[in-house]
């Protein structure tokens, strides 16, 4: 279809985890067979084949891009001076040390999906940038777990039967800590304050997690038992932004100065208060999207599909700019 519609063919020569590997010399890359196989013993909880002399490093060529799906705070660092492009939805290397995200987009490298899943923000952020029209503030929910969670309280339902139900849909990582703990979230304005060109590093968000101190280091099991213990302050919470005619919203504020991820009160008339189940939605307030009229971008944020869409859109990004 690529080949077809776009005059771009794409080939894949390797597919990769931390367990293993299959991979192809064929320049036609591994067929559809070879590819539906591996994600079937994937989903069956079975390794791939593990590693060897022969598959255990490929140089990246100039027409080569890597796609970074995992959580590893290493997997690009080998890539990093190779020839090959990259595209990543880890947020990781984009959010931790500043060096490598310099390193990493210096060169013919995307990261569409590290934020907001295929929703473009970090497309439109670039093209702002680029028009001299970088935003003065961004802003935003970028959780579809967390904005779950919020629209079930809006609708009065117990927070720990919300976070339950996430869990099990799988909306949530495996500890629901990660996800609301909001360092998650962190690692999103990090990595919007970086593409806006602003000084950016974990240290300099202030984070309000959904969960006290004191739950931090119980087991998952623990944990989730102790959550009925938070239901009545959330639904104060929940109550009080009602009352002030809102909704209560997980959000991140972003600025030059900094960054801050927690709770806040949207209008119900406002974007960020029109929200609902797994959407995300951010807002750039620039020079010329002002007045109160800021441009805003919302769409599904949570998922495989929207995550896949947004990789998918940045290959086909890259392969534009570097086919012969």
């Amino acid at each position: 279809m690529h080949a077809e519609k776009f005059g771009v063919r794409l080939a894949v020569c390797s597919l990769a985890d931390s367990s293993g590997r299959v991979s192809s010399d064929d320049r036609d890359g591994l067929d559809d067979a070879a590819l539906a196989a591996a994600v079937a013993a994937k989903r069956r909880g079975e390794k791939l084949p593990p590693f060897d002399a022969t598959t255990e490093h490929r140089d990246g060529g100039a027409h080569d891009i890597v796609v970074d799906c995992t959580a590893s705070d290493a997997t690009h660092l080998r890539w990093r001076g190779s020839g090959a492009h990259v595209v990543s939805a880890n947020k990781k290397p984009f959010s931790g040390d500043a060096s490598d995200f310099e390193a990493l987009t210096r060169k013919r490298c995307r990261w569409e999906s590290t934020v907001a899943a295929a929703v473009p923000a970090i497309a439109a952020l670039r093209l702002l940038v680029a028009a001299d029209d970088a935003p003065t503030r961004i802003a935003g929910a970028l959780s579809g777990t967390l904005g779950f969670v919020m629209t079930g309280l809006q609708n009065g339902r117990p927070f720990s039967e919300i976070v339950a139900e996430a869990k099990a849909l799988g909306y949530t990582e495996p500890d629901p800590r990660d996800d609301l703990g909001g360092v998650d979230v962190a690692r999103k304005a990090v990595i919007l304050a970086r593409t806006a060109g602003w000084a950016s590093d974990l240290e300099r968000v202030a984070v309000e997690p959904l969960f006290p101190k004191e739950l931090a280091d119980l087991s998952v099991d623990a944990f989730m038992a102790a959550l009925p213990t938070l239901d009545a302050s959330f639904a104060a919470k929940a109550a009080a932004a009602k009352a002030a005619g809102g909704a209560l919203r997980y959000a991140a504020t972003v600025t030059p100065d900094g960054a801050t991820v927690g709770l806040v009160t949207a209008p119900l008339d406002s974007p960020l208060g029109g929200l609902s189940g797994t959407d995300n939605m951010v807002e750039f307030h620039t020079a010329v999207y002002a007045d109160g009229a800021p441009l805003v971008l919302r769409g599904a944020g949570a998922g495989a599909e929207a995550t896949a869409a947004g990789v998918l859109a940045d290959m086909l990004d890259l392969a534009e700019n570097i086919r012969p």
